[in-house]
């Protein structure tokens, strides 16, 4: 069955075209967006998405132009419509359509249902490889549709046989480029608290590992990563990803640690129970 999607209102075909060519989000790049999934056909920490999505909102100062209760009867019925047992929900709220090309007058939001991205269980088992960047995110509390150092370096990251980039400046790591970044030095779990989205699966992550590891949430150092004993990253898309490679720097001995795993045992025993 085909996927469907919300707009300002109504539910229409997913490949329905939807916006008009002044919308801001085309025309300033001023929108934003969030990213979230159902386990078991329940959508996961809905309410901390939402909660981070009108943040976000609040941030941009774009008004929501519908409550959490309305959004959740839309996803009931997007779920239902698009056949599937499992469905990711992609929310893009913009600046809505602007006569003098600037000024905001009604925001537009779009809910968009799609297939799970593919799985990548080699990645979990056995790490990824991330290339160093230099570049913290603007307005990185905010979900904002601007990925574009992300797409300039997307060959650079296919040719080297590299996930993702890996953010720093001044000495200091931030994040990924859609996702977040976790060390372990020895028992000790360190996760960057500054210049970062606040993942909702780097929070479960946190809450899961307070149990077997001392947590520390702060500014992380560039040396600090690449002399850690073991690096993951945590999304939406990745769950607890192994992280093997930082440019040419093997991290540990190269291969996923045993704490990464733990904890990535942990956190697919916590979805694959989730909403049951």
């Amino acid at each position: 069955m085909p996927h469907y999607q919300y707009f300002n209102g109504e539910i229409v075909p997913l490949d329905q075209p939807v916006f008009q060519t002044n919308d801001l989000g085309i025309l300033r790049g001023y929108g934003l967006f969030d990213y979230f999934r159902t386990y078991n056909g329940v959508p996961f920490r809905w309410d901390d998405y939402w909660q981070r999505f009108e943040n976000s909102a609040r941030l941009l100062k774009l008004p929501l132009p519908v409550t959490q209760q309305e959004t959740e009867k839309i996803l009931a019925d997007l779920y239902a419509m698009s056949g599937e047992t499992e469905v990711a929900f992609r929310f893009v709220l913009t600046g809505g359509y602007a006569p003098d090309s600037v000024h905001m007058v009604q925001p537009n939001f779009l809910i968009r249902t799609e297939a799970l991205p593919q799985d990548n269980p080699a990645g979990r088992l056995k790490g990824i490889k991330v290339l160093p960047y230099e570049y913290v995110r603007d307005l990185p509390e905010i979900k904002t549709t601007n990925y574009v150092h992300m797409v300039l370096m997307a060959d650079e990251l296919k040719r080297q046989n590299a996930a993702d980039l890996l953010f720093h400046k001044d000495g200091e790591v931030s994040e990924l480029t859609r996702s977040n970044i976790f060390i372990f030095h020895g028992d000790k779990l360190i996760t960057s608290d500054r210049n970062i989205l606040n993942g909702i699966t780097r929070r479960v992550v946190i809450e899961l590992a307070k149990a077997d590891f001392e947590v520390e949430v702060r500014p992380v150092t560039y040396k600090e990563v690449i002399t850690a004993d073991e690096v993951f990253t945590t999304s939406t898309t990745k769950w607890v990803m192994p992280v093997v490679q930082i440019g040419d720097l093997p991290v540990g001995n190269g291969q996923a640690g045993t704490r990464t795993l733990h904890l990535q045992r942990q956190f697919e025993e916590l979805v694959a129970h989730w909403g049951k």
